[in-house]
């Protein structure tokens, strides 16, 4: 089948498509956002998929690829991680199928216990993605189950594809649309139905840098493998792109921009912070190629998904930190004060007299390269302001403490 013939199957699919899935997940917000619009100088829209049913579009096209299922198979078999295993083992309960799940023995146990919630029998197998993708074909052989692809099947896009309807049913008209880019299966169905509504819209796929299949297959006009590295953004990070997918994309994908490690755990702590809303690192890529600047979006009407919101809990914290320290709301300065009881008390005080909440204190005298008599002080504390930590610095050296900021 052509890539056109592909796209126009999609959208065929997803009329009965949206029949199945509306009935059992959430119409989810698509709003405004003043702050994005301010910083990126156009007129934003999230569209809030990480409050989806199981946290994620995966269980779009889950849904309807399980309906399809039904009757010719005796279940469902998948492999994944993560937010495709909820999705297929959420599907599987609401459908009335047997599900199995495969998942990498290195699977975390909030993710593992999430799946097994949804009714699934989950298998922990080998140490990484293939290795569980291959136990799940021997089990789909064996008990005479189907398996469920995560992105590479023409009813998992046309599942995916009714997020695009939502879309377009909830903004009549916009000018671009940022879309994460893992294997391939949202943006495909996204496009499918943007591009058949209105061909002008632009519509741009985020991979994270740490695994650009996507463009690395489409400059080679063909599918290819890449070694990925570890992203923070794990829901993107597959080693190629499907052959579907890869037939639609380069057909209705007007662009594919990467964004940093960096650039994701900013758009996580800025959607944490100003928007009250929690995304994965995936649910991330819009916001972050959106505020990145590599796509002009300066004066027009811009849709970012928000794809996804299961994100670790220890992931968060780390972000959470990181967005501080480089916010200057969380410091660490170091410098040298004499060895000789009350100088650290003078410090701290220093420190509190600015409304500056110390974290952490480190006192180290046993350096060779530390001055006679003295020690050296490492403190972190909580800031309100850039200039209250420069009153704090210049309020030390007034008291013939010399400290200076660390990072």
């Amino acid at each position: 089948m052509s890539p056109g013939g592909l796209a126009a199957k999609v959208v065929e699919l997803s009329r009965e498509a949206s029949r199945v899935v509306r009935e059992h997940t959430h119409l989810t917000p698509l709003s405004p956002s003043a702050t994005l619009s301010r910083l990126s100088r156009a007129k934003v829209y999230l569209k809030y998929e990480n409050l989806q049913k199981t946290g994620s579009f995966k269980v779009r096209g889950a849904l309807y690829k399980v309906f399809k299922v039904k009757g010719r198979a005796g279940g469902v078999v998948a492999a994944s991680a993560g937010n495709h295993a909820q999705g297929v083992a959420y599907a599987g309960s609401i459908i009335g199928m047997p599900s199995v799940i495969v998942m990498p023995e290195y699977a975390s146990i909030s993710k593992v216990e999430a799946t097994k919630s949804y009714g699934a029998e989950v298998v922990l197998y080998g140490r990484v993605y293939d290795d569980a993708y291959v136990k799940a074909l021997e089990i789909a052989e064996s008990r005479g189950f189907e398996f469920v692809h995560a992105f590479d099947d023409i009813d998992v896009i046309a599942g995916q594809a009714t997020l695009g309807l939502d879309i377009v049913e909830q903004l009549q008209d916009f000018d671009v649309i940022f879309v994460p880019v893992g294997g391939g299966g949202l943006i495909s169905g996204v496009a499918s139905i943007v591009k058949a509504r209105n061909p002008g819209v632009k519509v741009i796929g985020v991979e994270p840098e740490a695994a650009p299949k996507m463009l690395y297959s489409l400059k080679a006009g063909k599918p290819v493998s890449i070694e990925p590295k570890y992203s923070i953004a794990e829901g993107l990070v597959t080693k190629k792109p499907g052959e579907l997918t890869f037939q639609i994309v380069s057909e209705l994908v007007d662009d594919i921009v990467t964004v940093s490690e960096e650039e994701l755990s900013e758009a996580i702590y800025l959607l944490l912070e100003r928007k009250k809303t929690l995304v994965e690192g995936a649910g991330a890529a819009s916001v972050a190629a959106l505020l990145s600047g590599r796509v002009n979006v300066e004066e027009k009407k811009a849709v970012a998904i928000l794809s996804g919101g299961n994100i670790d809990m220890t992931v968060i914290s780390k972000v959470i930190v990181k967005g501080l320290s480089k916010a200057r709301r969380v410091v660490r300065i170091s410098g040298y004060v004499l060895d000789r009881p009350g100088q650290l008390k003078r410090v701290l005080e220093v420190i509190a007299s600015h409304r500056g909440n110390v974290l952490d204190v480190h006192h180290d005298w046993s350096d060779p390269r530390i001055p006679a008599w003295h020690a050296k002080v490492t403190i972190m504390f909580e800031t309100p302001s850039i200039q209250a930590t420069n009153n704090i610095i210049e309020g030390l050296l007034r008291e013939g403490y010399e400290f200076s900021l660390e990072g």
